[in-house]
């Protein structure tokens, strides 16, 4: 792990759609599937991300562009250097020998990116299937549209894929077939019904869960979660471990410190 920030050259720059780049850097880390880095621009901030690539020596982070620090990022060249340290948190637990199902929406599908190759790696030696669904409100905002093989597309506009959530879509899915895990990445509201639906059908779930992370190692409270600091206790928590979480789905905590009705 790296508890300072170290400054990394970006090595490539990779469009995954009109509003999210890829950026890679040359960096041996330890990482595993859910974790997250801090990513530091000097004298401006320090914001979370997770590892949406990493292959021996080479990883990069997805980025989509929403506001002053994302657009500091998005204006970077090759060559530039950012700030990295981590990675932090808990990880996924894999189930490689199952059939399982990834929900990703939005961004979200950035921190199940490495899961998915890890689970088609491991999976195809042990015969089991995984699934994997990515939603979005349009065609556009579809990342990794090459990526990953048999990748199931919705849209709430219906211009790409299965027309509507990707509720919707485990929920058709369900009625066909059995998932024993489902993993999950998104919009707090898409988590929650989520969380619901594969309670009603017996599905274990894991969840990966955004709140606003503010120092990565537990210290600053900012990302609380009841009594659960996302950062170093997730931020990938089972359906067990949520079910006593009164405030998922419901609360948030602002950067300011406000808490905010979903």
């Amino acid at each position: 792990m790296i508890e300072q920030p170290m400054m990394a050259k970006i090595c490539d720059i990779q469009e995954e759609s009109p509003g999210v780049k890829t950026f890679f850097f040359k960096l041996n880390l330890n990482f595993e599937p859910g974790q997250f880095v801090m990513v530091w621009i000097p004298l401006l901030d320090e914001k979370p991300f997770t590892i949406s690539y990493i292959q021996k020596d080479l990883v990069g982070i997805s980025v989509l562009k929403r506001g002053v620090f994302t657009n500091a990022i998005h204006s970077k060249k090759i060559g530039d250097m950012l700030g990295i340290r981590g990675p932090y948190g808990r990880g996924f637990s894999l189930k490689p020998d199952s059939n399982s199902c990834v929900v990703g929406g939005g961004i979200g599908m950035a921190s199940l990116a490495t899961l998915v190759d890890r689970l088609n790696l491991v999976v195809d030696k042990r015969r089991g299937h995984v699934t994997v669904i990515q939603g979005a409100r349009t065609a556009a905002e579809i990342i990794y549209q090459k990526r990953f093989r048999d990748m199931k597309l919705c849209t709430e506009d219906g211009t790409a894929g299965f027309r509507g959530t990707t509720v919707d879509l485990l929920k058709d899915l369900l009625k066909k077939q059995r998932f024993q895990k489902v993993y999950t990445c998104g919009p707090e509201k898409m988590l929650y019904k989520v969380v619901e639906l594969c309670g009603e059908h017996g599905i274990e779930c894991e969840v990966s869960l955004e709140r606003y992370i503010k120092c990565g190692f537990g210290v600053c409270g900012q990302c609380d979660c009841s009594g659960q600091r996302v950062c170093i206790d997730g931020p990938i928590f089972n359906i067990q471990e949520l079910s006593r979480m009164e405030d998922f789905g419901k609360i948030t905590i602002t950067k300011t410190g406000a808490r905010v009705i979903h």
